[in-house]
């Protein structure tokens, strides 16, 4: 059985400014992981430092991404940024349908699947964020929840998707602050689910990452689950340190 390269990343949200993030970068380029070949790390900083953060990384394995972008190539959409601006800054994979831009932007199932095509289109990796409420969590529903956004981020693109998207599940009542980890077995349980239903629709498992309240006491028993892909981290990763403990752990710990 082949050895697990697990995906390990964070996005900074809206937060650091310039000196903050040129000394995460520059901490990150300087660690044994800026290299490494048991994992696939990556940050995805503001967009003001995108550019910057992808300099400095240039020549690393760490993929550099954006928070969010639009589905089109240009045109009047005020306050919105292009596939082609993210290319064009350095980042190789775009962060869609978290659910902060869900809840609080509008963002629908459909500009999801927009969006996915459009990164396809222009040679970016799509890391399509998917997540149930607390309702949905506690009425059941959960499974059902993110086969249909899972679809619906697919729709445009089928098999196209293989090698080119990546699925990070972050239940919505466990990422944030006071947000409650997923137990391991129902995180397990829902991945297993999710690989699933992107065998059926691409031909091939998709890669499903978990995010939500990911720590330096659980992320081992999470990575260590058979299909959970690697994490999504939130705060525990905002501070390099924290980030490349992270990283530490879980490669040893698949290593073992």
């Amino acid at each position: 059985m082949a050895r697990k390269i697990p995906w390990i990343g964070t996005s900074w949200k809206m937060n650091k400014l310039r000196a903050d993030a040129v000394s995460y970068a520059e901490t990150l380029k300087a660690s044994p992981f800026a290299n490494t070949t048991a994992a696939q790390p990556f940050i995805i900083p503001p967009f003001p430092y995108i550019e910057e953060v992808a300099s400095l990384l240039k020549g690393t394995r760490v993929k550099v991404g954006a928070q969010n972008m639009h589905w089109d190539d240009k045109g009047a959409w005020t306050g919105e940024v292009s596939p082609l601006m993210v290319k064009d800054c350095g980042a190789s994979l775009v962060e869609l349908g978290h659910s902060e831009r869900r809840t609080f932007f509008n963002e629908t199932d459909e500009a999801v699947g927009l969006k996915v095509k459009a990164c396809l289109a222009h040679g970016l990796t799509a890391l399509v964020c998917i997540g149930d409420t607390r309702v949905e969590y506690e009425t059941g529903a959960t499974a059902d929840v993110l086969a249909k956004q899972t679809r619906y981020a697919l729709r445009h693109v089928g098999k196209q998707a293989l090698g080119n998207v990546v699925i990070a599940y972050e239940p919505v009542w466990s990422i944030g602050e006071g947000g409650i980890p997923a137990d391991p077995d129902f995180a397990e349980d829902q991945h297993r689910r999710l690989k699933a239903l992107t065998r059926d629709i691409v031909g091939e498992a998709l890669p499903i990452l978990y995010g939500g309240s990911v720590n330096p006491q659980n992320c081992v028993a999470l990575a260590g689950r058979a299909n959970i892909d690697g994490l999504f981290i939130g705060r525990s990763a905002w501070e390099p340190n924290g980030y490349l403990g992270i990283i530490e752990s879980v490669t040893r710990s698949l290593e073992a």
